[in-house]
């Protein structure tokens, strides 16, 4: 159960908003995600597991110097070859799969084109991409979110130790009641939800570290003391 969840949903939507404006004034606009089109978003969104971005880029230059960042390019690519394109992302083999396998879903059920995936309700759109082998919550999340535009709040590790450590969430709250505990208090807004997110995941790297900067954290004046 999350601490704050037992607070008025207006005091909830109070806390949120003003943390956003903290963020945004420290760290300004993060024009998320970094990306050409829809496509490239959902790539990167299941190239990102477990990875840093450098690698995640190097592996999508991969993927284009070799002719194969098409969804037929990567859904007929043969696996070895799309394995060694993406290896700077890590967890190569694993993510060449799971490429393959989300590519064949585009052509099978999508026509070949993302932008059919938001033309579905968005919960039978999240139930779909949660089928597909290798894409779990912040996953889906993201594709419907960055690259469909679609109102779902993303949530990651750095957004549930920011709450953590400042006391508004405890170790055992999951990925959803987090995802809850943010949509509840928020207008559906698709920019909302994708600024707010990219401010706390770039929070979160620069000041919420494993050994935190909190004196520099805008976070401070609003969630208060954090407990370490």
């Amino acid at each position: 159960m999350t601490i704050l969840s037992a607070l008025h949903t207006k005091k909830r939507h109070h806390i949120l908003h003003n943390l956003y404006d903290a963020l945004e004034k420290a760290i300004g606009p993060a024009h998320w995600w970094p990306a050409d089109t829809p496509f490239e978003v959902c790539i990167g969104a299941i190239l990102t597991q477990n990875a840093p971005w450098a690698g995640v880029r190097k592996a999508i230059s991969g993927l284009q110097e070799r002719g194969i960042f098409t969804v037929e390019g990567i859904a007929e690519a043969d696996e070895r070859i799309l394995a060694e394109a993406v290896r700077p992302a890590i967890y190569h083999n694993q993510k060449a799969r799971r490429l393959k396998t989300f590519c064949r879903f585009l052509l099978e059920e999508c026509g070949g084109r993302v932008e059919e995936i938001g033309e579905w309700e968005i919960l039978e759109a999240r139930g779909k991409l949660l089928n597909l082998s290798g894409i779990g919550y912040e996953t889906a999340d993201s594709i419907l979110l960055y690259a469909l535009g679609m109102p779902i709040f993303v949530v990651d590790a750095y957004t549930k130790r920011i709450l953590i450590r400042h006391s508004m969430i405890d170790e055992e709250c999951g990925y959803e009641e987090l995802r809850a505990f943010f949509e509840d208090a928020l207008d559906p807004d698709p920019i909302l939800y994708n600024e707010f997110h990219a401010l706390l995941c770039l929070s979160g790297a620069k000041f919420c570290r494993k050994k935190p900067l909190c004196d520099q954290c805008p976070a401070l004046e609003i969630l208060g003391e954090p407990v370490l």
